[in-house]
This record gives C-alpha cells, structure tokens and sequence, in this order.
C-alpha cells in the first residue's frame, strides 16, 4: 500500500485512548506494523506506578488490537464497520516498558469472516518481545 493513511484516519479512536502513533505498514486484510512512543507524559503513568512508570500491560494489547483493527478496516469488505474486541487468549507480558521506549507493534489476521476475526500480535522494544497475544473481535456496524 502506498500511501498509509494515519491511524486517526482509519480509527475512531482519540486521544487519550489512541495509543497508535503510526502504521509503517499493512496488507488490509492480512498484517501490519505499526509504532507507539511512550514519553512518559501519558496520564496513567503518574499512577502505574508512582516512581516507576510501568506501561500497563492491559494497554500493550489494546494497542496491538488498534493495529488490527487498521488492518481489517483497510480491507474494502470491511469499510464503514467496527472492529470489537471479542476476546484475548495467551496473553503474555515478557518485558516492562517504560518511558523512552518505543512499541513497535506487528499484527497478523488468521480468519476473517463477515461477522468475526482472529488475529496474532507481538509488541517489542528493541527486539525484545514485551507482549504477545491472539485476539478474537467481532465486526459491528459503525
């Protein structure tokens, strides 16, 4: 895909639970890249933890699932739809994150249906994995 729309373009998503800062690339349908600066201005870091900033690890897979969400909503089968989270399996949480570091998220869909999808994903930091998770979702109408 040429010219990667901004993640503001495709999603509903707004600050403050906008937690893409760019696609560096996609196949609608099928994956994408993507990454999120934490810079430690984030609201939720003064109390996760006071001290000890901490990137929680609930927000890791929110924004792997934003990435797919670009993914589906790129697909022509699945414009003017919402991609809903129907569940998160495996889920696992191998490194901190803190301010400074940036995610760089990657995105793979298994099967999609009309109604339905899975997807796999893994944030790093510098190429160390810092969570990975399979997601199911459901497509709503917007």
């Amino acid at each position: 895909m040429a010219d990667i729309p901004r993640p503001q373009h495709v999603l509903p998503h707004r600050p403050p639970f906008l937690l893409l800062d760019e696609v560096t690339e996609v196949d609608p349908g099928v994956s994408a890249k993507g990454r999120w600066r934490i810079t430690g201005d984030e609201d939720f870091l003064a109390g996760h933890f006071p001290g000890r900033p901490t990137l929680p690890g609930v927000l890791m897979v929110e924004s792997i699932a934003q990435l797919g969400a670009v993914a589906v909503l790129l697909d022509p089968r699945y414009a003017g739809k919402l991609p809903l989270f129907g569940g998160i399996d495996s889920a696992r949480f191998r490194r901190q994150v803190v301010p400074g570091d940036v995610l760089d998220l990657e995105v793979e869909m298994g099967r999609l249906s009309a109604r339905a999808g899975k997807g796999r994903g893994r944030a790093s930091v510098g190429g160390q994995t810092a969570c990975d998770a399979e997601l199911l979702f459901v497509i709503a109408d917007a």
